[in-house]
């Protein structure tokens, strides 16, 4: 009798267990999957279904890959829904990536307008990065526009030096328009002067800006790197309708 009272607990147990893992959700199960099989993703921070039938979307930090439904493969690259001819990737990253305007500190950041000004975006550069000078250039074409630009000294050489200086000038904004556009050093900085620098860094280090420029717009878009006139209007308008 006690035989069959062990045999039948464990069975008992056994049909439990097996519940509890087919009632299981499939993001824990795949949760459990990838962790045991790449360690490396045991910080995922969200699962979600994608609209392609068995592939989930996993998200770590600001970074998107896919998986099977069992977690036995792993993808990284763009997801594009060839129909509605959408990158489904990108506009989940862009979501991910955007920054709320209204939270920057505009006061440490210099500070230019064409018009009436009434557009306006935040640009990330280094004073020293060629791409940023292009796109400079660029912005002499863009009407009614202001641009915050936040100086972030990241490429090394005397960038530091040049933010100092510019942002220390008398005419701060024509010492950076001056440099970036004609070509013209910034005044050499006497004396001592206190810049927003390590803010400036900080606040790049805490939205994951890790080239310049990276171009901020008003809905929270962040673009990385240059745009032509033009590309940037047609942003500008595609923003305005958000």
């Amino acid at each position: 009798m006690k035989f069959a009272t062990a045999a039948l607990a464990a069975t008992s147990l056994a049909a439990l267990a097996a519940l509890a893992i087919a009632q299981a959700s499939p993001e824990s199960a795949l949760r459990k999957a990838l962790a045991e099989r790449l360690p490396a993703l045991s910080n995922i921070d969200e699962i979600s279904k994608t609209p392609m039938p068995g592939l989930y979307e996993l998200r770590v930090g600001k970074r998107v890959y896919y998986t099977d439904a069992e977690g036995g493969f792993l993808i990284e690259g763009d997801l594009i829904d060839l129909k509605a001819k959408r990158n489904l990737t990108e506009e989940r990253l862009a979501k991910l990536t955007a920054i709320d305007f209204d939270t920057l500190p505009l006061k440490d950041a210099v500070v230019w307008k064409t018009g009436t000004g009434k557009r306006r975006i935040a640009v990330f550069s280094d004073p020293n990065c060629g791409y940023c000078k292009r796109f400079e250039k660029e912005l002499t074409n863009v009407k009614d526009l202001t641009v915050y630009t936040f100086l972030i000294p990241i490429l090394g050489g005397d960038s530091p030096e040049k933010v100092s200086a510019i942002w220390c000038a008398k005419d701060r904004t024509a010492a950076y328009r001056d440099w970036m556009v004609d070509g013209l050093p910034p005044p050499k900085l006497l004396g001592a002067c206190s810049t927003p620098t390590e803010r400036n860094l900080e606040l790049r280090r805490k939205h994951e800006v890790n080239g310049t420029p990276a171009i901020v717009f008003e809905d929270g878009t962040r673009i990385p790197g240059m745009l032509t006139a033009p590309q940037l209007e047609k942003q500008l308008a595609a923003s305005s309708r958000s």
